[in-house]
């Protein structure tokens, strides 16, 4: 297999528990048709990673429909327009589009989103101007509603859309209070980014560092983990707490465990007692706030009022071993696999 040919990685089986492997994913080559009356073949520069990609991969219920065995991975991707049929773009455009795991692919050119390169790095689409970034701002604005003076904890935080939350708190007057699992993933948030406090939720003392940090308990949690994690931070609720659940990835790839008391009845007497509101959101149900979005977003960059990370891996052939160390969370900001060259930061 060479690397010049066109390669994408398919689903070989669904995967209900367990890290994917190569006996999940494969990689091969595939031919490609030339492109048809209104497509537009692309060359992938940029491909996202997302932890939803997991769900993906289970043929258990979820929002949407799984991948099949054979196809792609789902997936968002920024690519050049080698060749077109299609009147709104020509050769040399930069364009978002889920493409899915693939280095070239060959789509109806209604299903691609011109990017400008001179607006912001093209990259961005896949993460604080795209998915992960939108996931943030209406989770939050929409579900969390932080006030001014309240304390926001957001798990994650220093990944793709967690530093987005945090931030965005942060601009509507609350404290931001981050999760993560690392020492050097918490300076971020809390040097780079100026988050209040920042805690590893590796540390022996967690829950109490946690506690520490929210001297005056929890307002908004914003939940990106599940697990333990959320565990501690539900018990610091106030009374009329919000909590947006945005992602479990500590459970992504566990079998269901029961040991104990019931948690869930813990849960939903704290639920009771402290009048907490619960929601569960998917970002495409807020495609109405699109607009809001992007107009805010791109105006808070331009001030330098959100600063953003990328953690990009060199390679198609890194794909599998990347999205591992993001379910694992090696990761450190946005995870992208840079496939080919990017056209638009060549030398001059």
């Amino acid at each position: 297999m060479s690397e010049t040919d066109p390669r994408r990685i398919v689903l070989v089986d669904y995967l209900q528990q367990g890290m994917p492997d190569e006996r999940t994913l494969r990689m091969e080559t595939m031919d490609l048709p030339a492109p048809g009356e209104g497509q537009v073949l692309l060359r992938t520069i940029y491909l996202s990673l997302d932890p939803y990609m997991r769900g993906r991969m289970s043929s258990a219920r979820s929002y949407a429909a799984p991948v099949k065995p054979g196809e792609p991975i789902v997936g968002g991707a920024v690519s050049e327009v080698l060749e077109s049929r299609h009147d709104g773009l020509a050769p040399g455009d930069i364009v978002f589009a889920m493409t899915g795991w693939q280095t070239h692919s060959v789509i109806d050119g209604r299903q691609a989103r011109k990017l400008d390169p001179a607006a912001a790095p093209i990259s961005y689409a896949l993460g604080v101007l795209g998915m992960p970034g939108l996931t943030a701002y209406v989770g939050l604005l929409e579900h969390g509603r932080p006030k001014a003076g309240e304390t926001v904890v957001v798990s994650a935080a220093s990944g793709a859309v967690g530093q987005v939350v945090g931030q965005i708190a942060m601009l509507k007057g609350a404290r931001a209070v981050g999760i993560a699992g690392a020492d050097d993933k918490c300076a971020y948030v809390a040097d780079e980014l100026g988050f209040s406090a920042a805690v590893n939720y590796k540390a022996a003392d967690f829950k109490e560092q946690l506690k520490a940090a929210c001297p005056d308990g929890v307002d908004v949690y914003f939940d990106n983990v599940g697990g333990p994690v959320a565990d501690a931070t539900v018990a610091l609720f106030n009374d009329f707490g919000r909590m947006p659940v945005c992602g479990r990835i500590a459970a992504y790839n566990q079998a269901p465990t029961v040991s104990g008391p019931d948690p869930l009845a813990r849960f939903m007497g704290l639920v009771l007692t402290r009048r907490l509101a619960v929601r569960g959101f998917i970002v495409f149900d807020h495609a109405e706030r699109i607009g809001d979005f992007e107009r805010d977003m791109s105006g808070w960059l331009a001030e330098g009022k959100v600063r953003y990370r990328e953690d990009v891996v060199e390679g198609f052939d890194k794909t599998v071993a990347a999205f591992q160390g993001l379910l694992g969370g090696r990761n450190r900001g946005k995870l992208i696999v840079k496939v080919s060259d990017d056209p638009t930061r060549r030398a001059a």
